[in-house]
């Protein structure tokens, strides 16, 4: 009786040993037939993965020269070869030091050319800016119609104030009644409809 187990699991022991090579052989096969595609689709991860390091790098090192040239400028704000250079290194950091500047000067002509702008916080702040140097109700009212306007509460608020000095107190309310009561400028709009608006 012991024979015959021992038979059995040596005969076991064999059709093991022989699918594990059979299943050898067949990988064999696979990595024979399919060994091109494999190093290529290797090599295209290793391209890859160095090239979004690379690009990394670059890209980090072309951030700190943008804000090295900006150190640059803020020292010296007539360095135009500075600014020049931080164009080229970096628009939108040069719209918002354009913007900044232009802000402080009151200088419209640079607010106007801002409007174009592919920041587009800064293009929304210069359309805003713009439009409360005009102190035009009608290009605050557009301002504020826009969905994505950052300044949209303070133009309605500056749009009733409009309204308010040429009397007509009821579009001035409707102007207020729009600001939210989640709106930091509400309690001003509150006031505004209570007491300065009659």
């Amino acid at each position: 009786m012991s024979i015959k187990n021992d038979i059995e699991m040596v005969k076991e022991e064999l059709n093991s040993e022989e699918k594990f090579f059979e299943k050898a052989v067949v990988t064999e096969k696979f990595v024979k037939k399919y060994k091109k595609p494999m190093l290529g689709l290797l090599a295209g991860v290793v391209l890859v993965v160095g090239g979004n390091i690379a690009y990394n790098i670059k890209e980090q090192s072309r951030i700190t020269s943008a804000n090295e040239v900006l150190a640059k400028i803020q020292n010296n704000h007539s360095d135009t070869a500075s600014l020049v250079k931080l164009e080229s290194l970096s628009p939108k950091l040069h719209d918002a030091w354009i913007l900044s500047q232009a802000v402080v000067s009151r200088d419209v002509a640079k607010l106007k050319t801002l409007q174009n702008s592919k920041a587009s916080l800064v293009k929304d702040v210069a359309l805003y800016e713009l439009a409360q140097d005009n102190n035009s109700l009608t290009e605050l009212d557009a301002y504020a119609l826009k969905e994505e306007s950052i300044y949209k509460d303070l133009a309605l608020v500056q749009s009733a104030v409009i309204l308010m000095h040429e009397g007509k107190t009821t579009q001035a309310h409707e102007k207020l009644a729009y600001i939210s009561t989640n709106s930091t400028l509400n309690k001003i709009a509150t006031a505004l409809m209570h007491y300065g608006v009659k």
